[in-house]
């Protein structure tokens, strides 16, 4: 299914992101869905890259070292596969019964823009998220998060996620998945493309959507030179 939909996306594309646990959905048992980092979802992420010449990033149930992992991969087209580990898991669902939570964010670059990767969750913690101040400008231009976001708290992810873009000025890109899960829960979607303003530039809510965007970091960078409210956030350090 996923091949279908990739292959059939003509336009030039960078970066192509999927859902969160987008080979499984969203599971409390990781013993009988994990995969390990040469498994069969990675050499087909690794597969995808290579032949779509993109970035390919979405979030799998990884073991590793007798530990489990939400991991979000960032596979290259040369073969080369960075992650982030979910860092706030949720507890609401027992998540830190069976996953151990990640420790460091992952900012990459692509094309000159810095990414931050982040998963589901992570979204209600701004502290995560915060730009930190790096030679006068903000660490990062876009943060890329991945969801199994339900329907009844679909408000709060829609919210947070203009409120992200607009604390961090910065491109907000949130990818949620759509339909009934194992659990009866009902996922809307509504993923979400926002501007560092918080202007929604696009959404899609009750169906699957195969949708391509191309950002200005001018944009970014217009924002941030007009509106230069980062160099007065505070200065801190997240102790892990």
């Amino acid at each position: 299914m996923f091949d279908d939909k990739i292959m059939s996306i003509r336009e030039e594309t960078h970066i192509i992101v999927l859902p969160e646990m987008f080979s499984t959905g969203f599971s409390m048992k990781p013993a009988g869905l994990a995969e390990l980092m040469d498994g069969e979802t990675v050499e087909w992420m690794k597969s995808i890259a290579a032949k779509k010449k993109s970035v390919v990033t979405g979030s799998l149930i990884i073991e590793e070292e007798g530990k489990y992992y939400n991991r979000l991969l960032w596979v290259l087209p040369n073969g080369e596969v960075g992650h982030y580990n979910k860092r706030h898991l949720f507890e609401y669902a027992g998540e830190g019964q069976h996953y151990t939570p990640g420790t460091n964010r992952f900012i990459t670059s692509i094309n000159g823009w810095k990414i931050l990767l982040m998963v589901c969750y992570d979204l209600r913690f701004p502290v995560w998220a915060r730009q930190q101040m790096t030679e006068g400008t903000g660490e990062y231009d876009l943060l890329i998060c991945v969801a199994n976001w339900p329907d009844r708290r679909i408000h709060a992810w829609k919210t947070l996620l203009q409120a992200r873009a607009i604390e961090n000025q910065c491109f907000a890109v949130g990818v949620n998945r759509v339909g009934i899960d194992g659990k009866e829960n009902y996922h809307t979607g509504d993923t979400m493309i926002v501007d560092p303003l918080g202007k929604v530039l696009y959404t899609k809510t009750d169906e699957e959507d195969i949708y391509t965007c191309t950002l200005d970091k001018k944009i970014v960078e217009d924002v941030r030179n007009k509106l230069p409210f980062l160099a007065d956030a505070d200065h801190f350090h997240i102790i892990k």
